[in-house]
């Protein structure tokens, strides 16, 4: 074998790995040294916690004793600052409703009574045709002149002076004999319009009109 020169590259390689080698072994005899020394002092800390435990249920133990001797204490305490029951006040008697108060009318006062029909099936000209002749009279005169009219509106006029009378006799507490007509008229409802043929193929409009009938009576001065 040649000897090596001084210099060699490979010589300084082979160097490098066994230093290498020896640090990687100081390495692992640390680690070993200190696992050795972690499981040593491993179960101490375990005791100090248990014993640590064990003092700590003895305290809660002891204050759960000295709360059960002073809550009988307490409850008598209560009991002794508690007053007597009150005895019950006997029930009283339930009052009587109160009347119920009169209206207060100034002297001189005469109510109205109304009464309306709607959409009654008449024109509103025929309405006032009857109408016109029973405006101011007492209701015995009115029921004997639409009683006497020939005319088929008259039948709705006398329906609804009666319609009237029993508003004023339920409602007022009038006698219906001793009333009269302050007024009475007759409004336009709305016409239904309707067609009928004619000759020619013509037809022609008819209108169905309608009419909103009032009734006011009063007191007889």
């Amino acid at each position: 074998m040649t000897p090596s020169k001084p210099g060699d590259p490979e010589k300084g390689k082979a160097a490098e790995a066994e230093q290498i080698e020896a640090e990687a072994q100081e390495a692992k005899e640390a680690a070993s040294v200190e696992a050795a020394e972690e499981q040593a002092e491993g179960p101490a800390p375990k005791r100090r916690r248990s014993r640590a435990k064990e003092a700590a249920a003895e305290e809660t133990a002891a204050e759960a004793e000295e709360l059960e001797a002073e809550e009988p204490e307490a409850e008598e305490a209560e009991e002794a600052a508690e007053p007597e029951a009150a005895e019950p006040e006997p029930s009283r008697p339930a009052e009587a409703p109160r009347p119920r108060a009169e209206r207060v009318r100034p002297a001189g006062y005469r109510p109205v009574v109304r009464a309306h029909a709607k959409y009654v099936r008449t024109s509103a000209r025929k309405a006032r045709l009857v109408c016109d002749h029973i405006r101011g009279k007492s209701v015995v005169e009115a029921r004997a002149i639409l009683a006497h009219t020939p005319r088929a509106v008259a039948r709705d006029w006398s329906k609804l002076l009666e319609s009237a009378v029993a508003n004023a006799e339920h409602n007022h507490e009038l006698v219906g004999d001793e009333l009269r007509i302050y007024a009475v008229s007759a409004d336009e409802g709305p016409t239904l319009k309707r067609f009928r043929p004619r000759a020619l193929g013509r037809a022609t409009r008819i209108r169905k009109r309608t009419s909103h009938l009032t009734i006011a009576l009063t007191p007889k001065e």
